[in-house]
């Protein structure tokens, strides 16, 4: 049986929850359930658990321990009854969206959200007949208006990738309670430290994994919250079926990094708002996406919905596209890479990498601009990012000295 703690707090639960007790002969640490298959003490006994009529793991793609135990524990720490474990963020999207969609059927969407999970919405999921309304949800007047008789699912992503709008989730819950909508919240930005969507009304809850609760850049996984029901029905078809689980490797590694979460989540936090102190003040800045500050409109949500504003900003320059370029190529503790939630501080432009698969009209209206520059502040000292940013701004100063700039990034 897992082991209990005696409270809910979020860091004895990154520790010790998902445990089994008196498992792994008596390992401290979880071991690495590094097989494929599992053998069966008689025919019968695989026959009984091919029919569930006993529990026990079969096929790795069907369950693992290692696995099991990272299941366990995002449950308890998003206060849910279980979850699943899954190979990449985006198969945990899919999972989640197509266990309970068919053709037919119509979901509404927040208009911005990941590139990738855009065009699952917006060019794959049409292909099967699935109808898709995209609605600006900080709106939440736009919500009924959008509503279908064939509608069975909300999708949205809060903070929304790469702007950090948030959304109410509270009415969002609401709403789809009084509609009998499933609703599903991609909570990565977060993680369980910051924001449990479930405290709202939120059915789902979806994590890129190789994010914040990995944070060593090392593993590509996702996990999907949600009631036992739920979790079920998704391990039983799309994830059994089309096959998108994780291996137990990577599974060990989240687990590994799952027991400083919060710890890092902290500096991440503290580290976030500083630069985004630092460059909402910098005269080649016109604009900062933080929910930590006062300016941005998400910042009302914090000590409510939000525990902290996290370690993404974003921003924009006032700058034109080969500044912009020359900006990003001068920086020296951030890397120029996608992802997020890192030790290592990143660097990224959404129009032209992470937010690509949409076409500039649809960047422009769910507000990506060609300006707008990410980061994820990662753990290294405040003051040596700020410096690094700075010196790299002073690069564009530096560059207009010798080349008079032109069109503004983002205004052309």
């Amino acid at each position: 049986m897992s082991v209990k703690a005696n409270n809910n707090n979020i860091e004895t639960l990154c520790i010790h929850a998902g445990k089994v007790k008196g498992a792994h002969q008596g390992a401290l640490t979880t071991p690495l359930y590094q097989t494929s298959t599992f053998v069966f003490e008689s025919a019968e006994q695989g026959a009984r658990r091919f029919a569930g009529e006993e529990e026990g793991y079969i096929y790795t793609r069907l369950g693992n321990p290692t696995t099991r135990e990272l299941e366990l524990k995002m449950a308890a720490m998003e206060k849910m009854e279980d979850a699943a474990a899954t190979a990449t963020g985006m198969a945990a999207v899919s999972g989640a969206v197509l266990s309970f969609l068919q053709a037919g059927d119509h979901v509404i969407v927040s208009k911005a959200i990941y590139g990738c999970s855009f065009a699952l919405f917006n060019h794959q999921l049409p292909k099967f007949g699935i109808e898709v309304t995209f609605v600006d949800m900080t709106d939440d007047a736009n919500l009924l208006p959008a509503l279908k008789p064939n509608t069975k699912m909300l999708f949205a992503e809060t903070p929304i990738n790469p702007n950090l709008e948030v959304l109410d989730l509270a009415k969002i819950g609401a709403f789809c309670l009084e509609y009998d909508l499933i609703s599903i919240v991609d909570s990565t930005f977060m993680s369980p430290v910051l924001q449990t969507p479930v405290d709202f009304g939120i059915n789902i809850v979806i994590h890129s994994a190789t994010k914040y609760l990995n944070g060593h850049g090392d593993v590509v996984a996702g996990i999907i919250v949600g009631s036992a029901e739920h979790i079920e029905t998704i391990k039983l078809t799309i994830l059994k079926d089309i096959g998108g689980t994780i291996s137990p490797h990577d599974a060990w590694l989240i687990l590994r990094g799952l027991k400083t979460l919060p710890v890092r989540m902290d500096r991440h936090c503290t580290n976030g708002q500083k630069l985004a102190e630092f460059l909402e003040q910098h005269p080649l800045v016109s604009k900062v996406y933080y929910p930590g500050l006062p300016s941005h409109s998400g910042h009302k949500y914090l000590g409510k919905q939000m525990r902290g504003a996290g370690g993404v900003v974003g921003f924009e320059l006032n700058a034109n596209l080969e500044e912009g370029a020359h900006f990003i190529n001068s920086v020296e503790l951030f890397s120029i890479a996608v992802s997020l939630g890192d030790a290592e501080s990143l660097i990224q432009h959404p129009a032209s990498m992470t937010h690509s698969p949409y076409t500039q009209e649809e960047r422009l209206a769910a507000g990506i601009s060609d300006g707008l520059i990410r980061i994820s502040v990662g753990l290294e000292h405040a003051d040596d990012l700020i410096a690094d940013l700075n010196q790299a701004l002073n690069k564009i100063n530096e560059a207009r000295m010798v080349t008079p700039s032109a069109t503004v990034l983002g205004c052309s």
